[in-house]
């Protein structure tokens, strides 16, 4: 186990018990922790504001909840698993019939052990979730419903962090923060972006790096309708950063065509630094890939995921715990989204100096033998044919069929000795 997966692990079990929603007090906090490890900026957008065809709500907030039975038995209880509320319930309390409680219950015949994961953000009603079996056992009779809960006008936070670069060109990394207590679906990509972030500022960079912390849906289109005409002229990619703690294999969310800088850095890093991945496509598309993407936005990115949501059988349940992610899973997606970012940063084009191919025996660059003895020499060849001005090095790895991180020390080399030269940046 890596240090940095056990920390991230550890932070996630301080996360995990917070009541997230799209609104809220569980947000605040949520972000209020994370600015304890990396110098956030917390915004609020005022309920009732106007984003593109949606409006913000109301802001939703829960002290607690219970349904007890006529014996003074408590049947389901918030305060023991904050999923047991669905969200956005509306306050009340009353004695009601069973008949009454099973139109407001939500419950999974399939996975009868398994709380489900339910909100109402825009319709008021209440309800709760409950384990299919312990809904099997409920009995005619009357049933107090109490739910501690407020929805009134207040605000929609988000956080934001950017991270100064050479050039004002961005890159954008975009988590969500609004679920309760499931650690793949919620917690890891806000963990593992807060981890990336901390990296990202430990070291120069040549692109800037705008990373926030928003509530699904709501909250990135909130943020378009803030910033979208300079997302569009900065951002050259983005990931959004999802589901992506567990031990499954890995996965992305390909963009609208598929055919952006953020696909080609996904699809390469995973075709050659991970063998076993699954590339989705636009159509099943889930997260926030689906606004970044929308027609008129447009953003060049792909949504980056161990297990994709919706996948796996935890999803949207109270079995997506603190067993389903572990340190290590959180840290292989960690390593995953730096290797993303690595490229990013040192894909650059390159021109060759000289005419026809340079003499590598000179520089130590050729390797005599027998026929089939200079496959590195055929590597360094390759490459300089095609460095022309024209050709990004992903482009060439993908074209000589290397990887991008095996061909940076040959660039080196190359560099080093005065066969090519880097290019400035565009």
């Amino acid at each position: 186990m890596s240090t940095s997966g056990k920390e991230m692990h550890d932070l996630v079990k301080v996360l995990f018990p917070i009541c997230r929603s799209i609104t809220g007090n569980g947000v605040r906090e949520t972000l209020k922790i994370i600015s304890k490890h990396i110098p956030i900026r917390i915004n609020e957008v005022s309920s009732g504001t106007k984003v593109f065809d949606w409006v913000i709500p109301k802001e939703w907030n829960i002290r607690d909840a219970f349904v007890e039975d006529e014996n003074g038995d408590k049947i389901i209880e918030f305060s023991k698993n904050n999923l047991h509320i669905m969200g956005y319930s509306t306050p009340i309390d009353e004695w009601v019939d069973l008949s009454v409680l099973e139109e407001h219950l939500y419950s999974l015949p399939d996975q009868p052990n398994a709380i489900p994961y339910a909100t109402s953000y825009y319709d008021e009603k209440w309800g709760f979730c409950i384990c299919h079996n312990d809904r099997m056992k409920l009995k005619d009779g009357k049933y107090h419903v109490y739910i501690d809960s407020s929805l009134e006008d207040g605000a929609l936070t988000y956080g934001e962090y950017i991270i100064p670069g050479e050039t004002e060109k961005e890159i954008l990394l975009s988590t969500y923060i609004c679920h309760p207590s499931m650690a793949n679906n919620e917690l890891s990509g806000p963990v593992v972006t807060t981890f990336i972030a901390n990296w990202l500022n430990s070291k120069p960079r040549r692109y800037t790096y705008r990373i926030i912390f928003i509530p699904e849906t709501i909250g990135s289109i909130t943020y378009l309708s803030k910033h979208s005409e300079e997302l569009k002229q900065r951002v050259i990619a983005g990931f959004n950063i999802s589901c992506i703690g567990d031990e499954g294999g890995f996965s992305y969310v390909g963009s609208r065509y598929e055919n952006t800088y953020a696909d080609r850095i996904a699809d390469h890093i995973l075709s050659s630094k991970y063998s076993e991945y699954i590339k989705y496509s636009f159509l099943d598309r889930g997260s926030d890939e689906r606004q970044y993407c929308s027609p008129g936005i447009d953003l060049p990115l792909v949504t980056l995921c161990k297990s994709k949501f919706g996948t796996y059988p935890e999803y949207h349940t109270s079995l997506d715990n603190l067993d389903l992610v572990t340190a290590d899973g959180l840290f292989s997606g960690y390593s995953f989204v730096k290797d993303c970012l690595k490229a990013v940063e040192n894909n650059y084009k390159y021109k060759a100096t000289m005419m026809c191919e340079p003499q590598l025996g000179k520089y130590n660059l050729y390797e005599s033998g027998i026929k089939g003895a200079s496959t590195n020499t055929r590597k360094f060849k390759n490459l300089i044919a095609y460095c022309d001005g024209q050709n990004d090095l992903l482009w060439i790895a993908e074209k000589i069929n290397c990887s991008l991180e095996e061909l940076l020390p040959m660039i080196d080399k190359l560099m080093k000795i005065g066969i090519i030269d880097r290019l400035p940046l565009q």
